[in-house]
């Protein structure tokens, strides 16, 4: 995809009031459903990829693999012929002194890249390592040099900045979007500890975008990593900064949510008795009435799925009447209403798993379809008359 043409489409959702999204990606699936999702370009960067190993995206910066190599060859096999019609941007190592970049980048284009964006790059990088590695001529110059062959080769161009100056010298060199780099992501199992606040976050994406504005107003401006890992934290960043476009996120796409689902989802296995989903699935896609009726069948999808969220909406729509209608028909025959049945339901199962299982209560929560554990336990003493700590040390005989 051409320069120009990516140029027209990401300023096109800009007119349109709408936030420009870039989903950097370790694999093929990835790019295959954030594109699926509306991501608006994909990067392809090493720490990606050592994301999809299980390890932190700090690995991107141990000598672990030739970053251009690895980039290069999964990026070529899985991402590429997978995903089309939309921008592929590679994460060059600009400071690579196994490559000639100018010859490199040729190399980028020809195998179907749409431009490049500097990472790994060497402003996530203080102190003495820094000033060493400055000292041997790796630097955030060498990045600066590649933004700017790239751009006079015609590729589009994403600059991870980390202050003004820099800022402004990737402005010089054609950079096509600025994208403040908050730092490496923070939450989940494998997060960075330590990140800027929110509020640090706001106040340095405000500064450089700033200078932007004052040299090209027109620059996409983008935020990266940090402190910004849910739609949460980007709404605020949005709330508080009338120059942010959009929005790159890494692990907050790939790492934590699968981090999250995964464990959950192993968990409800592991506790769970047998479940026969699939029969159920095929009386619902068969049709509801020519099984059960209308309450047996909200009974046994609660059976099935009180771990996840449920929607009684969403069972009004598959059994094909209205919600008030459903509602009124369960209140009848139940005795309460949905909600309520709900929670009870959540809470005897709770209790079943404390019968049975020597678990952990901060994980017990999630088992039952609660991800927050204070209206867990909350729900379970109204149903339960104790906490649930409570009930698990009488039945310990504490």
């Amino acid at each position: 995809m051409s320069r120009v043409k990516i140029l027209e489409n990401l300023h096109s959702q800009i007119d349109k009031g709408n936030h420009i999204i870039g989903v950097a990606a370790g694999s093929g699936m990835t790019a295959k459903f954030a594109k699926q999702g509306g991501a608006d370009f994909i990067l392809v960067l090493n720490s990606g990829r050592f994301r999809q190993m299980g390890r932190s995206s700090l690995a991107g910066y141990l000598p672990f693999e030739n970053s251009n190599n690895m980039v290069m060859d999964f990026a070529s096999k899985e991402i590429i012929p997978l995903v089309k019609d939309i921008p592929i941007i590679f994460g060059i190592n600009a400071t690579d002194p196994t490559k000639d970049m100018d010859a490199y980048i040729d190399k980028i284009k020809e195998k179907g890249f749409s431009g490049i964006n500097n990472y790994p790059t060497v402003g996530l990088i203080d102190g003495q390592f820094r000033d060493a590695l400055e000292t041997e001529g790796s630097t955030y110059l060498n990045e600066l040099a590649a933004i700017r062959t790239a751009h006079r080769k015609d590729m589009f161009t994403i600059a991870f900045v980390f202050n003004e100056i820099q800022a402004e010298q990737m402005l010089e060199a054609g950079a096509d979007v600025i994208c403040v780099h908050l730092g490496l992501t923070g939450g989940g199992l494998l997060g960075a500890k330590k990140v800027f606040s929110l509020e640090a976050a706001k106040v340095m994406a405000n500064q450089i975008f700033k200078k932007c504005n004052e040299i090209r107003p027109e620059v996409i401006k983008l935020i990266y990593g940090g402190p910004v890992k849910t739609p949460i934290d980007v709404q605020y960043m949005y709330g508080n900064n009338a120059n942010l476009m959009g929005y790159i996120g890494g692990s907050a796409f790939e790492r934590i949510p699968t981090e999250k689902f995964i464990t959950n989802i192993t968990k409800a296995f592991k506790v769970s008795g047998k479940l026969d989903e699939d029969d159920l699935l095929v009386k619902m896609l068969d049709g509801i009435t020519k099984h059960y009726d209308y309450v047996e069948f909200v009974k046994k999808y609660v059976s099935a799925h009180y771990m996840n969220e449920i929607l009684f909406m969403d069972l009004a729509k598959v059994a094909h009447v209205s919600r008030s209608y459903l509602s009124s028909l369960f209140k009848k025959e139940v005795g309460c209403s949905f909600p309520e049945y709900l929670v009870k339901f959540r809470m005897d199962k709770a209790t079943e798993i404390l019968d049975r299982e020597n678990i952990q209560l901060s994980e017990l929560s999630s088992l039952v379809g609660y991800q927050d554990y204070a209206q867990f336990s909350k729900m379970f003493k109204k149903y339960k008359g104790c906490t649930p700590k409570q009930y698990k040390q009488k039945k310990q005989g504490k």
